[in-house]
């Protein structure tokens, strides 16, 4: 029901910033909670935050005062914008989306590399 296409990765020094975006297409999928996940080298894929059609954003607590999301309907989009970048955040970055009363439902982007070196 709904497609999924992240950009706006790429190398960046730590201390900087970047922007990434996952634009969204589908019949329903302007209804769908959109959500960031990320996954590092050995690690397990981690959530990064969500938003709803509504706009109620949420930030993974640790994350919260560097990362933002965003949303826009009209454009199908949603974006996460990350400050103060250090290299604990390299990790290939996914967008993901789901229906309301499907947790477990998720529809998900190829995902978009994000690097920083010190």
């Amino acid at each position: 029901q709904v497609q999924l296409a992240e950009s706006g990765g790429g190398s960046v020094q730590s201390g900087g910033s970047l922007t990434l975006s996952c634009s969204f297409s589908g019949s329903t999928a302007d209804t769908f909670i959109v959500a960031w996940f990320r996954q590092a080298p050995g690690q397990e894929r981690e959530e990064v935050a969500h938003v709803t059609e509504n706009l109620n954003a949420y930030v993974e607590y640790p994350l919260r005062a560097r990362f933002t999301i965003s949303r826009d309907n009209a454009k199908r989009t949603v974006w996460l914008r990350m400050n103060a970048l250090n290299t604990k955040d390299s990790a290939i970055y996914y967008c993901a989306a789901r229906a309301w009363g499907k947790v477990d439902s998720y529809y998900w982007g190829q995902g978009t590399q994000v690097t920083v070196s010190s």
